[in-house]
């Protein structure tokens, strides 16, 4: 059970990040060809764009 729980968990935080990161791209370049490059990257451009941006991870 713990396999099924845990392999869910990652396919949830994968899926998310992907979303977060086509959300991001779509709102800075209205492309939807950014759009998918940075929806294939996923959590590393989510984590770029905060570490990168003013008022990012800091606040």
């Amino acid at each position: 059970m713990s396999v099924t729980v845990r392999s869910t968990a990652t396919q949830t935080g994968i899926g998310l990040g992907s979303a977060i990161a086509v959300a991001i791209s779509w709102s800075l370049h209205k492309s939807i060809v950014w759009a998918i490059v940075h929806g294939f990257l996923g959590w590393f451009y989510v984590i770029w764009h905060a570490v990168t941006r003013p008022g990012g991870i800091g606040g």
